[in-house]
């Protein structure tokens, strides 16, 4: 049974201060979703809810849900908010697909620098999870700085200094060259030092965000974007979570 307690939108931020992350700690603890929360689109925030279930210490996207059928879009959110961390998890994608994304690659990804109003998908920056484009970044609401090549426009350690995002439009972002994902269970880092992150698939970087910013609410003005709350998707294909662990950067 699905149970709503909220309307559409409810501030992702607005209770939680930042976090510190002193020691590794396993952020989905194995058995439930204790220190996690639920929203779907169109539904807000879920009292009860069966897009994500926990199965042999695995976090489980529809699991239950028919192939084929249509399913909203849903995140699973902490409650906390975090600042400097080193984020760790392995996903695999299961074999079912949902509309209206059926006819599309499968697609999920991690959502961190999480604020604002409680809609699916948030304002935040974005690590891809996405059947060749895993390592891909999204910038959502916000606006973030990379380096890309002169040539292909994409990711570049060595490329020149581009900024992408802001408000309009909504959704933005830096591709990479190659996709690193292979069959079955891969493991995804997301490195994070306030305003500054570093995407990893499988041991290799495979993309850089610095200079992260957010408009002010009260003044519009953009601000360093340098925390906010963690989100992991379900995005209308069946996907498998596992080893979600936070851990302190190292110096």
């Amino acid at each position: 049974m699905i149970k709503i307690i909220t309307p559409l939108l409810i501030a992702f931020s607005c209770a939680a201060s930042v976090t510190e992350v002193t020691k590794p700690t396993k952020l989905f603890n194995g058995k439930n979703f204790d220190g996690w929360y639920v929203a779907a689109r169109g539904m807000g925030v879920l009292e009860e809810q069966d897009y994500f279930t926990v199965k042999d210490g695995m976090i489980h996207a529809y699991a239950s849900h028919e192939h084929l059928s249509e399913q909203p879009y849903a995140g699973l959110i902490t409650k906390a908010n975090y600042s400097r961390y080193h984020l760790t998890l392995e996903y695999k994608w299961g074999e079912k697909k949902f509309k209206p994304r059926h006819d599309f690659v499968r697609d999920a990804g991690i959502m961190y620098h999480v604020f604002g109003d409680d809609i699916i998908w948030p304002n935040c920056l974005e690590c891809q999870i996405q059947e060749g484009d895993t390592g891909d970044a999204w910038i959502i609401g916000s606006k973030a700085t990379s380096t890309v090549s002169k040539v292909i426009r994409n990711y570049a350690p060595d490329g020149e200094p581009v900024t992408r995002g802001g408000t309009d439009p909504r959704f933005d972002r830096f591709h990479r060259g190659y996709c690193w994902e292979v069959p079955g269970w891969n493991k995804v880092e997301v490195i994070v030092d306030g305003d500054h992150s570093i995407f990893k698939v499988n041991g290799r970087v495979v993309n850089e965000l610095f200079d992260s910013k957010r408009p002010d609410p009260e003044t519009g003005e953009w601000i360093p974007l340098t925390e906010g709350k963690i989100l992991l998707q379900a995005e209308g294909a069946e996907i498998f979570y596992r080893n979600v662990i936070i851990k302190p950067l190292e110096d």
